[in-house]
């Protein structure tokens, strides 16, 4: 094989506008060239050894590393050089030369196959190129964008800072305000509270007496109903009749039993009566209570109306016109209140949480109790006042604290949040907050990270946004989301994905990410080759 096989025709160099043929090893790029020079032997480019120059794409492979057949399918980890000149130049492994299928634009891999290959250089250039001119309109218009939001993060970053500066000394006189009020407060629940406390006193006296006037008439008509025979004593027998008294609970109070409870005594009047009564009174059950008969319930479809029964025996006319007068009153509140009524005439009796109700305050302790509920309001109202200046504040801080960038350009994202919609899910990113997924024909939220930090690489690390501690998979990790940000003039979701489990990326463009276009020849690969 001769050197005149072996080398072609690859590049066009651009000199004073003059295309100059370069030569060299077919598959070999420009920038490897001077390894090749056809008047010296060849070095494999491992250093592993040397060869003559004829060996060159000899289709056998000799090094190692596959540098000598640049140009045959003889080395399997060999690798051609498309020149596509007009297009982009690319690498393909030699084991795809020859093969009957085209994969450099200008044919060259297919050089002896047969394969009817079209050269599509050109076109592909022209297409790449009318994409390189939309990127750079796109990144133009971008970066003017970005400009803007700039400007208007900076004029806002200083309107905040002036905010917090007069909130934080209105905050001060807040302060004073509220330990001002703090005292009066305090100065006007003192004579509030002790009013109270007297005012508790006093009723508690009122009720202990209460209590002991009815314990004594409770005591006195219990020595009546004991003393059967009227003769002012209370006897053991008298008390025996009543067994529920019996302090065994075996059902019987014996003699015996009576006795004890009487101190020994055979009988007691009235002041002796009174050291008995503590022993009995929670026990006993009076005879009135025990006359009366327990309310008989009577099924719903037999409820009747109460009817005087005309043809009974009378009564005496005392008797008659009392309980004729008892029973109109009765009647009276049974037909007040229809829909409430009940199958019963009796009247409901005061309960004992009724007669024991505390009595209005005085004047005075309400006028106290009055001015301490204005102190008490005034105060409150100045203390929420302070609470909400706190939270502005903390929360301004909060934002200014944020790295929005070298030029606080992703300042206009904060406390916004993007939505995109797929076929099952709604997506929603809220910047510097937190990431979630929610189904689209209803269910829960999953929270699939909260803010983390920047990400990026070290020559430009707000590129990503990284987003953690989602809600934990089953049996699986915390879910996270990355957030890949692209030059764009609209801000938007544009895709979403989950490449590994729990792990989701999401891409996100915003003109906040647009560098400065550069001057570039729009259509540098007709003329160099990388």
């Amino acid at each position: 094989m001769t050197c005149l096989h072996l080398l072609l025709t690859l590049v066009f160099a651009v000199s004073l506008g003059t295309p100059v043929e370069i030569q060299r090893p077919r598959g070999v790029p420009l920038t490897k060239k001077q390894f090749y020079e056809e008047s010296k032997p060849f070095t494999c480019l491992d250093g592993s050894r040397t060869i003559p120059f004829d060996r060159v794409n000899d289709d056998y492979c000799d090094c190692k590393d596959g540098s000598d057949e640049p140009g045959t399918a003889a080395c399997p980890n060999g690798s051609f050089h498309c020149t596509n000149a007009g297009y982009r130049p690319m690498f393909i492994p030699s084991s795809r030369i020859n093969d009957g299928i085209c994969d450099c634009c200008d044919t060259t891999d297919e050089y002896n196959s047969g394969a009817k290959c079209e050269n599509t250089c050109k076109e592909l250039g022209r297409k790449e190129r009318e994409v390189l001119q939309k990127m750079a309109e796109i990144t133009k218009e971008g970066f003017l964008l970005k400009q803007q939001l700039i400007e208007e993060a900076k004029k806002g970053q200083q309107e905040k800072q002036s905010k917090v500066t007069d909130m934080q000394e209105n905050k001060k006189q807040l302060d004073e305000k509220v330990e001002a009020l703090r005292t009066v407060k305090e100065t006007a629940e003192q004579p509030e509270k002790e009013a109270k406390e007297r005012h508790l006193k006093a009723w508690e006296e009122q009720k202990a007496a209460i209590r002991l006037e009815k314990d004594k008439a409770k005591m006195a008509e219990t020595f009546l109903e004991l003393d059967d025979n009227a003769d002012g004593f209370v006897s053991v027998s008298e008390l025996q009749s009543h067994a529920e008294l019996d302090p065994d609970a075996d059902g019987t109070l014996t003699e015996i039993e009576a006795q004890g409870l009487m101190g020994g005594a055979e009988q007691v009047d009235t002041s002796t009566f009174e050291s008995v009564w503590p022993k009995i009174k929670d026990k006993y059950h009076s005879e009135s209570q025990a006359e009366e008969p327990a309310p008989v319930e009577t099924p719903p479809d037999e409820v009747k109306e109460p009817v005087v029964d005309n043809d009974s025996e009378p009564y005496p006319e005392d008797d008659i016109s009392e309980e004729e007068d008892e029973d109109d009153e009765d009647e009276d509140d049974y037909h007040e209140d229809d829909d409430k009524a009940q199958p019963t005439i009796k009247t409901p009796e005061k309960t004992h949480e009724d007669e024991e109700a505390m009595p209005p305050y005085d004047a005075d302790t309400q006028a106290l109790i009055d001015a301490a509920q204005k102190a008490r309001d005034d105060f409150e109202e100045a203390e929420k006042a302070l609470r909400e200046m706190d939270d502005q504040i903390r929360n301004i801080e909060k934002e200014l604290s944020f790295d929005f960038g070298p030029d606080a350009e992703f300042t206009y994202l904060y406390s916004q949040c993007y939505e995109l919609t797929t076929s099952e899910y709604i997506y929603r990113l809220c910047p510097f907050n937190r990431v979630s997924q929610k189904p689209k024909y209803g269910g829960s939220e999953t929270n699939l990270g909260t803010w983390g930090s920047w990400s990026g690489p070290e020559n430009n690390k707000y590129l990503l946004m990284k987003y953690e501690q989602g809600t934990g998979c089953w049996q699986g990790p915390n879910r996270s989301t990355t957030v890949k940000l692209t030059c764009g003039k609209e801000t938007v979701v544009t895709s979403t994905s989950e490449p590994s489990r729990c792990e989701y990326l999401m891409e996100f463009t915003t003109p906040a990410v647009c560098q400065e276009p550069a001057n570039i020849d729009p259509s540098p690969h007709d003329h160099v080759e990388l």
